[in-house]
């Protein structure tokens, strides 16, 4: 899943710039309630050349594609359903911070690495 963006990747976002994108779900992911309220997101993983090729050698060959789940806590579930493409980071902070009255740099600090962690497993993207 790529995204147009105009900051290239070798530039360094500065705090502000980083507050102003907007977080996009992965289409590839979907979503399952559970009766708990919490949210499970599965996910697309493809494998590593070098571990496809070790698992064919002792198994049948099998798609390079697999799946992983994510079950995400209370306030990850609160997160997720604001990513919505149209709130900026932002955002996002203002209304966790009010929601659970935080202060601001609490509540973004826990935002912020949050969206990070989702960022690294590729279940959001950021636009500009």
């Amino acid at each position: 899943m790529k995204f147009l963006n105009k900051y290239s990747s070798t530039s360094q976002l500065t705090k502000r710039q980083a507050l102003t994108l907007i977080p996009v779900k992965n289409i590839e992911s979907s979503e399952e309630i559970l009766n708990s309220g919490v949210v499970v997101i599965r996910y697309p993983v493809t494998m590593r050349p070098w571990i496809a090729k070790w698992i064919q050698r002792f198994k049948e060959p099998s798609p390079q594609i697999g799946s992983r789940k994510l079950q995400l806590d209370s306030l990850g579930t609160e997160v997720w359903k604001m990513i919505d493409g149209k709130r900026s980071v932002r955002d996002i902070v203002d209304t966790f911070a009010e929601t659970h009255q935080l202060e601001g740099r609490e509540a973004e600090v826990a935002v912020t690495q949050f969206l990070r962690n989702l960022g690294k497993r590729g279940l959001i993207g950021l636009q500009g």
